[in-house]
């Protein structure tokens, strides 16, 4: 095996690095590992910027699905939602990408079967995710380590900011995609929060009308100062609106069942929000007003789209992060803690370098 590698500053001869790593439920800290060591078909990527998700936030807490069904177990180290550069390759195939600005995909599949042979790695019965699943470890570390058939390359208008708001924003872009609108059609998304609003802004760009639903007036009153005018609660909305798409971006129960209530007949409900409990759908509902219901997983085969939305000017989710703090921040963070200084985004970033 050829190793190659380009060292950063300050790098040479290091054996450890620092990275957030939880031990249990509510307890986790900055702790020091073992670098990184690329294989064949693989690189080490300087983390620039980290966000923050629910998932994340659901490990701190222990409430994690996979810490129950055995697909991921303490201690584990967090970070799905990242941006870096390449500074070190596993074999000189991959030594291209060296000194390249990336981010990538969560969902890294066998690359045996027959969804991955389909492109639908993100269905893998085997796979790892980054920062997730199967002890892949995240990007809430100095340095990472990603297979290049994960690598998505970013462009000069892309910065970090954006660069760790691809993930979501895939997701976000899937769920839009899903929602199969045309240009002028009304949408309705549920939850104000990072992904509804990223849904909101990329099926804006694309031509809808965006109503949003939502429970704080914090959020509410955010998601008004980006240009949602039409945004209420549930008690405020108009409901002779004929919603052509519903989306469900909210961790409630019960909201799966009020898209299906509030989705015009021939529509499409679009669930990419998760409850920690189990929400119910009559399927009856679907069957007599002919309604089309799309679950979304990951962002896969959405992150290049995503990126030249970024890049273009179309989306700008920037706004979205209220704040980046540094690596030592991260449990106050994943706690629900806001900075003092914080703007009034749902969003916050992480610079483990920091």
């Amino acid at each position: 095996m050829i190793t190659l590698v380009t060292l950063p500053s300050g790098s040479m001869g290091r054996t450890r690095m620092r990275a957030f790593v939880i031990t249990g439920p509510g307890v986790g800290a900055v702790a020091d590992v073992p670098e990184p060591v690329a294989e064949p078909g693989q690189v080490i990527v300087e983390v620039d910027r980290v966000g923050v998700c629910g998932t994340d936030m659901e490990f701190y807490a222990g409430d994690m699905a996979y810490l129950h069904s055995g697909d991921a177990a303490f201690p584990v180290r967090i970070g799905h939602e990242w941006c870096g550069h390449v500074v070190e390759a596993g074999a000189e195939p991959d030594a291209s990408w060296i000194g390249r600005r990336v981010t990538g995909d969560t969902m890294l599949g066998c690359r045996r079967c027959s969804r991955c042979l389909a492109g639908r790695q993100h269905l893998c019965e085997e796979r790892h995710e980054i920062g997730v699943r199967h002890g892949w470890p995240g990007a809430l570390a100095e340095r990472l380590t990603v297979p290049t058939s994960a690598l998505v390359a970013l462009p000069d208008e892309v910065d970090s900011v954006l660069g760790a708001l691809v993930e979501p924003g895939g997701n976000a872009l899937r769920a839009v995609r899903g929602a199969s609108l045309l240009p002028g059609d009304c949408m309705l998304v549920i939850g104000a929060g990072a992904i509804g609003l990223l849904v909101a802004q990329i099926a804006q760009a694309r031509g809808a009308e965006v109503h949003i639903v939502g429970r704080s007036p914090r959020s509410l009153d955010f998601a008004r100062g980006l240009g949602f005018a039409r945004t209420t609660t549930l008690d405020g909305l108009d409901r002779g609106h004929a919603f052509r798409a519903v989306v469900d971006a909210s961790n409630s129960k019960d909201s799966p069942t009020l898209a299906v209530n509030l989705v015009d007949p021939g529509g499409r409900v679009v669930l990419i929000g998760i409850s920690g409990e189990p929400s119910l759908i009559d399927s009856r509902d679907l069957a007599l007003k002919d309604v089309t219901a799309v679950g979304v997983l990951s962002a896969s085969g959405g992150l290049e789209e995503t990126v030249g939305l970024y890049a273009s000017g179309a989306v700008d989710p920037r706004p979205l992060v209220a704040a980046t703090v540094g690596l030592d921040a991260t449990a106050a963070i994943l706690a629900g803690e806001r900075p003092a200084d914080a703007g009034a985004g749902p969003k916050f970033h992480i610079d483990p370098r920091r």
